[in-house]
């Protein structure tokens, strides 16, 4: 079960957010990302915001896990387009089952996500979120997916028909874990040669990883040789 945003939820897209619930979301985000999502001061990201009303969050979002998935929601919200022109592009190539193909469309739009420091804060956010998510279902984390997510994660099912739902749930999370933490530690690393090695090298070595651990044959227990 892939969850599908439904048009009850279209409030979520991240043109129907007002200019003060988006600096509250973007706020929550930075402060999530640094201090944790149950170690942040919703006052403080309050502050953040620019909000006079020090229970703003709370306000706009009823709680914190409110508040942690509307961040998630506003930031999958905003890669949409791109997901769209990507998948466009691979439709009429012909390449959209391809699990390359598919695995760019997922990972590379995340890299323009930056706060206003330049940080991939989100990256560092969304590796929280995805730890604190134990669903089994493929495709479901605990907030409705836009429609060109859902259609991409579909076709990557696709590839992964070898796997239960609840193995390729836990190969699309530790693959996203692994793709987020490089954006996190080599994100900022954008120009020129790092220990030898250019951003995009990392990029493309690293999407290549994922690729393989993401649709490998399961693998059973050890057995030991006496």
């Amino acid at each position: 079960m892939i969850v599908a945003m439904s048009q009850s939820l279209s409030k979520d897209a991240p043109g129907s957010f007002s200019e003060s619930q988006i600096r509250i979301l973007l706020s929550a985000e930075k402060m999530f990302a640094q201090n944790g999502i149950d170690g942040a001061s919703l006052r403080e990201i309050a502050k953040l915001a620019d909000q006079r009303n020090p229970f703003a969050p709370q306000y706009h979002f009823g709680s914190r896990e409110g508040l942690m998935r509307a961040v998630f929601a506003f930031r999958m919200g905003q890669l949409e387009e791109e997901r769209a022109r990507m998948l466009a592009e691979a439709e009429a190539a012909g390449r959209e089952h391809e699990p390359r193909v598919i695995l760019d469309m997922i990972y590379l739009p995340q890299i323009t996500l930056v706060d206003g420091d330049g940080n991939h804060s989100y990256a560092n956010f969304l590796c929280q979120y995805l730890l604190r998510e134990r669903a089994t279902w493929f495709g479901d984390f605990g907030t409705p997916l836009p429609p060109t997510l859902v259609r991409i994660l579909e076709l990557l099912r696709g590839c992964m028909t070898h796997l239960s739902d609840a193995a390729a749930q836990r190969r699309l999370v530790s693959s996203s874990l692994v793709f987020l933490h490089f954006l996190s530690v080599y994100g900022g690393m954008r120009d020129g040669q790092e220990g030898g090695e250019t951003f995009e090298e990392r990029l493309w070595d690293t999407l290549g990883q994922i690729e393989k651990a993401t649709l490998m044959p399961l693998s059973g227990p050890r057995v030991s040789v006496s």
